[in-house]
């Protein structure tokens, strides 16, 4: 018994074209012998490309249907049955031979318009379908039927296409000051789309984990190559995240790893002294005496009480205070008076 071409496509003899196709589509993909390593897979490969071939062919398919794989293959000069009707004339025997060339030149028919595909296709993906009647390239022998053959020993390999890579997938991470003291461990759920063995794109999530170094600067850009989507024939994404600080209730950082504090004070303090409690970036409080009178804007800093610097995790920034002066909102007749009497115009 010959081969039933509708069973290794797992398709109705009633299929059409779209649905033949689609079914070839999906098995060539999972039994691609360039994608698929396992024993068996090229003969795999071989056998659904030539069901493609004589069922996507409307005069295989018509001898296939009457006559199963054997019609394919012809029968002797002079047959006797007088409905069977051959290109060349009654009793013209014919033949059909498949190859494993022939199994990569159908993927590329059947994928030829699909660029992602073009790393399967290979060097077979850039030939032109030609009939007899033009001329033929060397390594090609032609049949009875109208088709032809390709012998891979003679076909010169064609130069591929040089793969380009998808844009670039950036992302923020963003950072709390606190992390930076000691650095830490983000994990980073990313997702992508990749390329089932049904021939479908399905989305995979995946965690990309990232060590975070101690100090750390805004800007900072890890790169973790080609972890973009999986597309045939394209070099997946470089993924880059950019280092971002996390918003502080209380602080804010330079582009020199110092910590900015705003202290506010009261006019009177500003004026006469006092003392201002200054909280640390790890949690601690260092109580600072004013002395003098401390002008609008001014500034001291606390020396090691920063981040740690990158280059050098042993050295820390600075924490610097600036002084916001709380100015009254209402003076009573008696303080207006005595300021007056007190301060210098």
């Amino acid at each position: 018994m010959g081969k039933d071409y509708y069973k290794i496509l797992g398709v109705s003899e009633t299929a059409t074209d779209d649905e033949i196709k689609k079914a070839y589509r999906k098995l060539a993909l999972k039994w691609h012998p360039d994608k698929n390593k396992s024993p068996g897979a090229e003969d795999k490969f071989k056998e659904i490309s030539e069901a493609y071939d004589v069922l996507s062919d409307k005069g295989k398919k018509e001898t296939f249907d009457k006559y199963g794989e054997e019609g394919l293959h012809g029968v002797p000069n002079g047959g006797t049955d007088s409905n069977m009707r051959f290109q060349g004339g009654p009793g013209f025997a014919r033949t059909f031979v498949f190859t494993n060339g022939n199994a990569r030149e159908t993927f590329a028919r059947a994928f030829e318009n699909d660029d992602e595909f073009a790393d399967l296709i290979g060097g077979l993906g850039g030939f032109s379908f030609f009939n007899d009647s033009r001329s033929r390239k060397p390594g090609t022998t032609f049949n009875n039927m109208g088709n032809f053959t390709f012998d891979a020993d003679c076909i010169a390999p064609q130069t591929k296409k040089q793969k380009i890579q998808d844009p670039t997938i950036e992302k923020d991470l963003l950072v709390s000051l606190e992390e930076l003291v000691n650095g830490c461990t983000k994990k980073m759920k990313v997702s992508r789309k990749v390329l089932d063995d049904r021939g479908f794109f399905s989305t995979e999530e995946k965690i990309l984990t990232v060590n975070v170094k101690p100090g750390w600067k805004a800007g900072t850009k890890i790169t973790f190559p080609k972890e973009g989507d999986r597309k045939p024939g394209i070099v997946p994404a470089d993924v880059v995240f950019t280092v971002k600080d996390k918003p502080h209730a209380k602080f804010t950082r330079d582009s020199n790893n110092n910590i900015i504090y705003a202290a506010d004070i009261s006019l009177r303090d500003a004026l006469t002294g006092g003392l201002a409690e200054v909280p640390t970036i790890d949690g601690r409080k260092i109580k600072m005496r004013l002395s003098g009178i401390v002008n609008p804007d001014s500034s001291q800093r606390i020396q090691g009480e920063g981040l740690p610097l990158p280059k050098n995790p042993s050295k820390r920034g600075d924490l610097i205070v600036k002084y916001n002066i709380r100015f009254p909102d209402q003076l009573s007749s008696v303080q207006r008076d005595v300021l007056l009497n007190t301060l210098p115009r």
